[in-house]
Parts: structure tokens; sequence; C-alpha cells
């Protein structure tokens, strides 16, 4: 497989949560539709029929990865207008049965905000679950937290900085029994693990196509059928009515042929990653021993995600002095901020721990010569922050 021109430089890189390079197989197959096959889909001439016919055919190849019907995917501009979509669509149109929200602590940025303009604009109450020292919400906290205005429960699959994955499927369960609707953010898990929509049980799953080796600016939000969403987009009836605009045709296709080569490679490529994660683990632990400690669930977690703690570190200080390897401190949704990571400090971790964490998530180009030389670079790289 070859690999993308970015990859070929001196750098390390281990920072795959935060984005993923384009598949040069998904460039490839994107590039004819803005060049060539310039057509808008809604039009009524060959131009169009071009167009509209690749749009079918990446809703499809999304569908079958997720598995779900082709017409319960709606391609978004990303992931957060399909959080956007997903919470404040579903809570609108369940106003007149509700005005609850419940969320989780650690949750995505795109999650919160939008639970926040719900209760500034709308009037909505919003509950976050706590986690426990894994990040994982409790079942019982769910229960205990639902009541009869609940209108929707969010909590995502995976989570971006930690990878620890949530129990979707039995509080997506919790929810259904309290007469709520359930969202899940799936753009760290999509593509990383199996993820099935019939499997979690829930109404509202949200893929980004830039943590799937797609372009950024693409996405796609499952839509349960019969499923009732106030649009946050308004305009023609592109989406069924659920996104108006022309659609991103060359976009399209491109998420569509990342879901193939996603599904296509998940029967091999969780174990092969877990395995060289575990071997960077264990090399840092070699060489930096009783420094390194885990961040997020030991087993329950993606299987490409590293976030550690080295005792004595600052992680913005690490990170600087490590050259030779793309890695992110904490959540790349953070960058620049000296405060402590919102998701580890919820998780129980002190300020002094939560500022030294560092995240190494692998992916389809990482291989064993890659694993080798980080462990190498981090372990300088905190030699020259021990001395400094």
């Amino acid at each position: 497989m070859n690999r993308p021109p970015g990859l070929d430089g001196e750098v390390t890189y281990l920072d795959y949560n935060a984005t993923t390079p384009v598949d040069p197989r998904v460039v490839e197959a994107c590039l004819p539709y803005l060049a060539r096959h310039f057509g808008n889909p809604s039009s009524g001439h060959v131009f169009g029929h071009v167009a509209r016919d690749a749009v079918a055919s990446a809703r499809g190849q999304v569908a079958d990865l997720l598995d779900c019907a082709p017409e319960e995917v709606v391609f978004t501009g990303g992931g957060s207008e399909g959080d956007t979509l997903a919470v404040c669509g579903a809570a609108l149109a369940r106003r007149d049965r509700g005005d609850h929200v419940i969320t989780q602590a650690t949750e995505h940025p795109a999650v919160l905000a939008a639970c926040d303009s719900l209760v500034r604009l709308h009037g909505f109450r919003v509950t976050r679950l706590p986690v426990d020292r894994h990040g994982l919400v409790d079942p019982n906290d769910l229960r205990r937290a639902l009541t009869g205005r609940t209108v929707l429960v969010s909590i995502m699959h995976a989570n971006n900085e930690t990878g620890t994955v949530q129990a979707v499927a039995e509080l997506a369960a919790i929810a259904h029994a309290g007469g709520a609707v359930f969202h899940t953010d799936a753009a760290q898990s999509v593509g990383k693990i199996p993820v099935s929509v019939r499997e979690l049980g829930v109404d509202l799953l949200t893929v980004a196509g830039h943590k799937l080796y797609a372009p950024k600016g693409v996405g796609a939000l499952f839509v349960r059928r019969g499923l009732a969403l106030e649009p946050v987009v308004h305009g023609g009836g592109q989406e069924r009515g659920l996104r108006a605009g022309t659609e991103n045709v060359p976009y399209a296709v491109a998420m569509g042929v990342a879901a193939r080569l996603a599904a296509e490679a998940l029967p091999g490529e969780p174990e092969r990653l877990r395995r060289l994660r575990d071997e960077l683990h264990a090399d840092l632990d070699q060489r930096l021993p009783g420094r390194v400690h885990l961040n997020g669930h030991p087993e329950q977690r993606l299987p490409n995600t590293l976030n550690i703690c080295v005792d004595g570190t600052v992680a913005s200080e690490l990170q600087a002095a490590l050259s030779g390897v793309a890695a992110s401190a904490g959540s790349a949704c953070h960058e620049g901020d000296e405060s402590p990571s919102p998701v580890l400090t919820a998780m129980g971790l002190p300020a002094g721990r939560a500022t030294s964490a560092l995240r190494l998530s692998l992916g389809r180009w990482t291989g064993e010569e890659d694993v080798r030389r980080a462990a190498d670079q981090v372990a300088a790289a905190v030699g020259l922050t021990d001395r400094a």
C-alpha cells in the first residue's frame, strides 16, 4: 500500500486521532468529480445523473460500513455538524415531549457546545454524567438521571483522547427504556473497530471523514429510519430535507471509498494496531521504569490509542522536544491550552499529572520501525526535559 506523500519525511506520524492522512486511493477516486464529472446531482440531464449516481454509490458504501440502509445515511460537512444536527435536531423535534438532555463529562466539545446552545437558546436542561477513573459512564448513573422529560441521551462511542470505549449498547437500551432517543459520536471508533448501528441499538451516530482517511470537511450521520429531526441547515430538499445545500460530490465519493477501504481492512487491522500500540507501551515502560502511567481503560479501549503520563514532565514541553515524532499533548482540540484536559480531570487525575499527558495514536501506515523510532524519540525527549 502506497504511503501518502506527507509521510515520506523524517518525522514519525503518531497523531491519527487528530486527523488521518488522506488515502491515495481515496484521492484518486474523488479527483474525476472535481474536474470531469462536475454536474449538480439535482439536474435532470446526463451530467446530473452521473453525479447523483456517484453520491448514491457512496451512500451505500457508508451504509455497508455502519450496517444500515443507504437511506439512513445523511452526508454532512464533518463530525461537528453531524453532532449538532443529531443533538439539536433530535431535541428540538421532541420539544413538545420534554426539555431534558443527558450527556457525559468527557463528551466531545461539539456535543457539549450543542447542549449548551439548547440551554441558552431554548431553555433545555442538561445533565452531564460523571465517569470513573477509566473514563466509563456507570449505567446506573444514566438510569438515575432519566426523567419523564428526557428526550435525548448523547454519549460518545470512543473517547478521542484516551480511546476508552463506552458500553453504548447497554446505555442505548437504558435510554430507550426511559423513552429517550440515543445518539453516539463514533468519529473515533468507526473504521478502527467494527461498528454496527444495529448491534449498538442507537438512533443517531456521527462519522467524521478525516478520522477515516477521507478529506476534512465531510462526514455522515446515521439517522434511524422514521426518526424526526429539525434541520440545522435550511434550504432545498437535499439529504431528505435534513441538510440543505448542493451535495459535495467529490467529498461524498471520497467518504464512500474511505468507508469501503475501512471495511476491507477491519478483519485484521485492529489486532495489528493493538500489537504495535502495546509494543510501544512496553518499550516506553522499559526505558522509563516506574514513570509511565496509562490514561484510559486498559482493555476497553481503541486498539490504536496510547495516552500516557510521564512523571516529572509537562506534556507541552515534552512535545516541543519531540522533533522526530508528531504526537498530541492531550487532545488536538485543546492544543495550545496549558490547562489540564477536562477529560482527564473528569477521570480524577490531579492537575499535575493531567498536564503531563501525551497521546500517541497509530494508524494505517504505522509499522514496526515507526514504533521503535517513536520509543527512542520519546525517551530521549524525556531526558532532555529532565535536564532542562
